[in-house]
């Protein structure tokens, strides 16, 4: 039996299988999903789970280098988010965010329905 804070089998699965320079991207219920990448939809009802609530969950359960937002939510409170976790962003467009999508690893959908409330996480190395 794996020990781990992370119930959602297939959730666990996918990030077990990233590696350094993968990305993974937590998106709102509102973002385009391309075909490609694995989707984990944990969305429930619109704001269930937040943005907040998912980060959280993955920045204590993975190594992450840096993090990309869209610039439209420069000065927010998903820039904020990210700050609280010491992962200070970088900003592209959101056109630009869209564009890097289908080489994603893993999108993990949320419920999420702040404005461009996405998140491009970089994953690390442990040593």
């Amino acid at each position: 039996m794996l020990k781990s804070e992370i119930l959602n089998a297939p959730l666990l699965a996918a990030l077990a299988k990233c590696g350094h320079t993968d990305i993974v991207v937590i998106a709102d219920c509102g973002l385009p999903l391309p075909e490609g990448p694995l989707v984990i939809d944990l969305a429930l009802v619109q704001g269930l789970p937040s943005l907040d609530q998912v980060l959280e969950v993955l920045a204590r359960n993975m190594v992450i280098e840096n993090s990309t937002l869209a610039a439209e939510a420069e000065n927010g409170p998903v820039q904020e988010l990210c700050l609280a976790r010491d992962l200070d962003p970088d900003f592209i467009s959101h056109e630009e965010l869209k564009a890097q999508l289908p080489q994603a690893k893993v999108i993990v959908r949320t419920g999420e329905a702040t404005p461009y409330a996405n998140a491009i996480l970089h994953c690390g190395v442990a040593f």
